[in-house]
This record gives structure tokens, sequence and C-alpha cells, in this order.
């Protein structure tokens, strides 16, 4: 893990300051709201003797005064509380969008380890929490904090003797605070990864809901569902079982505190150690004590929830990034494609090799097909070319550079690629095409003609304008594929990566966008992963690809005379040889 990102709550305090002028003003109403509470406590103390004494006058005096510095402090608290707001609430913002970024810079290795729902949660409910303990942080802890120093500076003002009796019972409240809130810590962070785990299982039992009902399996998922929400729910209770024991622990002994003091204030006013009137101001202040070490130990279980929080939210501040660009870059504005693999290597873990001795040379503007059985190592090469991970051995070079020295997002905007298992973002069909690139209406519809997909665009009620629902449910699959193509198009790519492109297409529409993509593959680099032969016969070329090595490479008829690895797959799909 690289520490050095790690996020911590004295890094996100200190991105404040861009906040200063409202945190000041802020910090002056939170001054005002804590200077009254001392204030209030001597007017207590006033107050009772009066109300003893029957001193109608006095009564009235201290109570209109009381009301006063009430208004006062109410006021002052509402500036404290919505000045502080929003730098809490940007601070919020800025973190959920700081790790929104991080992810997008992740290797992809490690986001394909997690799923969607978790990473949601993290993003959303993770980041809320932190924000709430920041918020709170700023806007209760810290009053509450003021107040007890102001309140109990005051007390020792009036009777230090009292008051050493107060401190005395403060080390056995803050060691309870303290050992509850490790325990609230590993209760939440167990809370926490079960409803993460279960948020998973909710957007995998949502995109697969239709394959569980033509399984006919409701029930096994209903019971995995349940499993998941009985895990949570008992993990979520023994966390709420500590917090609502602590409350009736600290009160218990906030009480017996107040019993003592009586006691004491008893024996102290008897030899005229302390006056009534002192006394009652001092009582007074005492009870003031009790909502702050409330407030307190509350929002130390919720930091110590933040904190598990914090904790899974730098398992991906701290996870390898993606290598974007390096020092003495080489990069040409239009590159010709000749892609060269000399010797490369590479294996996900040290067990087992994926690709072992690939040379490759793919000329410019050709087309290389690969084939092989599944595993072998096909996407692999995709991932390779697109620096989505670099090879453990060899190299890999574009135009005579290696392409580590070239720049990635440089890289990648001159090679498209069309995925098997199509993806495309809600939103208009329009920006669907263009994926936020620039281009104009013209280039996208040229692009979606050469998908074969205008004419059904046109056909739509809104044309290039209708909204594409989430995970595309008011179109086809075929539809959604073309999409895929004219979105990898529009790009004018030097470099095509297409993952049997026309998997999802049927036969009419297959053969409408091969003659488009035939068209679009002219003074272009493609490569064709392949799966059904059929759609690789025109190739310029055919590597065969087993278990992690190159065993066949020449165009299709070589290979079905070679009678080796490419002519059993044909003869498995009833292909022959090719006439051109």
């Amino acid at each position: 893990m690289n520490q050095k990102n790690k996020i911590n709550f004295n890094y996100l305090l200190g991105r404040l300051r861009g906040h200063l002028p409202v945190l000041i003003l802020g910090g002056l109403s939170m001054l005002v709201y804590v200077s009254c509470w001392p204030i209030l406590a001597w007017l207590s103390g006033k107050l009772i003797p009066a109300i003893g004494q029957g001193n109608t006058n006095e009564v009235l005096k201290v109570i209109c005064l009381a009301l006063s510095i009430f208004v006062v402090q109410k006021t002052a608290q509402y500036l404290q509380d919505s000045l502080l707001a929003k730098p809490a609430l940007s601070l919020s913002q800025d973190l959920r969008t700081i790790l929104f970024s991080k992810l997008q810079k992740t290797n992809v290795l490690y986001i394909e380890k997690l799923s969607s729902g978790d990473i949601a949660y993290r993003l959303t409910e993770d980041v809320d929490r932190v924000g709430e303990v920041i918020y709170k942080s700023i806007q209760d802890t810290t009053p509450s904090i003021f107040q007890l120093l102001a309140v109990f500076g005051y007390m020792i003002f009036i009777d230090w003797n009292l008051s050493l009796a107060t401190i005395i019972l403060a080390p056995l409240i803050a060691l309870l605070v303290s050992d509850f809130g490790g325990r609230v810590l590993k209760a939440a962070e167990q809370s926490q990864n079960k409803i993460s785990s279960l948020a998973g299982l909710l957007s995998e039992a949502i995109q697969g809901l239709p394959m569980v009902k033509a399984f006919a399996v409701e029930e096994w998922l209903q019971k995995d569902f349940e499993s998941q929400v009985e895990m949570h729910k008992k993990a979520k209770y023994k966390m709420l079982r500590l917090i609502a024991l602590q409350h009736p622990i600290v009160g218990l002994i906030e009480i017996i505190g107040i019993l003592t003091i009586l006691t004491i204030g008893t024996f102290r006013i008897q030899a005229n150690g302390i006056s009534n009137e002192e006394f009652g101001s001092f009582f007074t202040a005492l009870i003031m004590l009790i909502d702050p070490i409330s407030h307190i130990t509350t929002n130390y279980n919720e930091l110590k929830q933040g904190q598990a929080s914090l904790k899974r939210l730098n398992e991906i501040t701290t996870n390898p990034t993606e290598i974007v660009s390096l020092q003495n870059e080489v990069f040409s504005n239009r590159i010709n494609g000749n892609i060269l693999f000399n010797n490369v290597y590479f294996s996900y873990d040290d067990n087992r090799q994926v690709l072992n001795n690939i040379n490759l040379d793919i000329e410019s503007g050709k087309i290389l097909a690969l084939v092989g059985p599944s595993g072998a190592g096909k996407s692999t090469i995709f991932s390779l070319i697109l620096k989505f991970i670099q090879p453990k051995g060899g190299s890999i070079y574009i135009d005579g550079n290696n392409i580590n020295n070239l720049n990635t997002k440089s890289l990648r905007k001159i090679i498209a690629i069309v995925p098997q298992k199509t993806f495309i973002f809600s939103g208009t069909i329009k920006d669907a095409i263009r994926f936020g690139r620039t281009a104009s209406k013209e280039q996208i519809i040229k692009a979606a003609k050469t998908a074969n997909a205008h004419e059904f665009i046109e056909q739509l009620p809104e044309g290039y304008e209708t909204f594409i629902e989430e995970r595309g449910a008011n179109l086809s699959g075929g539809q959604l594929q073309r999409l895929s193509i004219a979105r990898a198009l529009v790009g004018d790519p030097t470099i095509l990566l297409l993952d049997e492109a026309t998997s999802a297409l049927d036969a009419e529409a297959e053969e409408s966008v091969q003659k488009g993509l035939k068209q679009a593959m002219i003074n272009r680099t493609v490569l064709v992963i392949a799966h059904r032969l059929s759609t690789v016969q025109k190739a310029d070329k055919i590597a065969v690809i087993d278990k992690g090595r190159i065993c066949e490479v020449g165009n299709h008829n070589d290979l079905i005379k070679k009678q080796g690895r490419y002519k059993d797959f044909c003869d498995k799909q009833f292909i022959s040889s090719f006439k051109k």
C-alpha cells in the first residue's frame, strides 16, 4: 500500500483552510455561545435565593436578564451551526470527488476485485459518515469542549475544593469512553463490511434477476439475501448494544458525581466555605457539564465509526494507480499503428503464466485475428496494448516506440475498443456515441451509419436525442452493440480492438456491420478476438494462442493446409478453406 496517499482526519481538517473567513465568523459565534453558559450559571445562583426569599422584583429582573442571554446564545448557536455547516459539507463533497478521481486512476486489476455495489457504498455511505463526523467535530464537539472548559473554569473560580471532587471523576469517565470507543470501532468495521457485502449482493441480484427467474432459483437468492441481512443485523446490533450500554454507565457515574458534590457542598455551606448563592451557581454549572459530556461521548462513538469508514476509503486511495505518463515521453501527433510484441511475458501472480514468450509483428493497416480457447490469453493482449497492465518481461512497441514511454492518455485516444460485453452509459444516444469526446453531429451520424445504427436511431421517437435508460433497458442487445461500434469509430482511431464485435447481432445486421467495419478498417491496424471463426477468415494474419503461447501464425487458407490447431477449431465449426 502507498501510505503517503492515506487520508486521515488531520488531512481533511487541513483542507478547511480554504474556508477561513466562514470559519472565523463561525468561531466568533461559537465564542459568544460558549460564553453565555457561565453567565447563565451565575444568574441561576442569584435566582434560587431570590425565589426562596420571595423577592418578586429580583426574580423578574433575573428572569428577564436570563431570557436576554438565552436569545443571544441561541442566535449565536444558529449562526455557529449554519456557518460551520457549509465548509463541513464542502469537505464531504471534496472527499467524494477526490475518491472518485483516485478510483479512475486506480489499477484496473484492483477495480475488478471489488463489486460495483461495494464501491458505490464506499463512495456514498462511508463518505457521508466521514463527512458527518467532520461536521459534528466542528459544529458540536468543539463547542462542547469549550463549554466544558468555560463552565469548569467558572466552577474553579467559585470553589476549587468542590471542583477538585469533580476532577477526580473525569478520568474515570474518559477511560470508560475510550474503552467503549475501541470496542465500537471494531464493531463498526464488522457492521460496515457486512452492509458492504449486502450492497454487492444487491447489485448482482438486480443485474442478474432475469437469469434468476429463468433458472427458477428465486428461493436460493432469497435465502442468500436473508442470510446476508441477518449477518448485518447481528453486527449492527452488537455495535448498538455497546453504545446503549455506554450511556447508562457514564450517566450513572455522572449521577454519583452530582450526589457527591451535593454531599460535599452541604458540609462546605455549614462550614461557611461557600454561600448558598455561590453553591446554587456551582451546582447549576455542574448540571451544565452533563450535556456536553453526553455530546462528546456520542460524537466519540461516531468518530470511531467514521474511522472505520475512513479505513475502507483508504483501501481505494492507497492501492496502486496506473502509470499515466513518464518522463521523456515519446509520442507523435499521429502514429501509423505498427505494433510489435517482443518476447512478452505476463502473469497475474507467480503461480500461473498467462502469456509466455509472445512475439507478434502487426503491420500498419493490417488485420490480425487472435484465435484460441477461453483463457488462452487473448484478452490479456488487449489489456497490454491499452496499458491496463504491463509486461512482466519483454517489450511492446508502437511505431518503434516502447509503449512504456508513450503517454497513456494520448495513446488510448488513438486506440478504440469494442468489447464483447456491451456497456453504454445512460444518457442520449448522441452523447453515448460521443462519449465525452469532441465530435460534431455529422461525425456522430457518419459513425452510426458505418456501424449500421443510423437507420434504427432515426426510427426512434427522439432520434439521436433518445434517452438510453440504465443498462440500456429500452434498447435491444444488437442495437446496443451497434452503438458500441459507432462509439469506437467516432474517435477516428488508428488502432481498433474488436472483441467479437458482431456477436450480439442477427445475421442480417451482422452482414451490414461487417461491410461497414471493412470500410472503417482502411488505414487502421485492427486486432480481432474471434470465437466464431467465420468472422476472421478475411484477416491478413491469424495468430492461434493456446495456454499463453502462439502455436500458429498465418492466413486462413495457410493454417487450414497446416492441419494443426487452427484446422481443429475450424472443423468443430464446420469451416473449410476460404476463397478470396
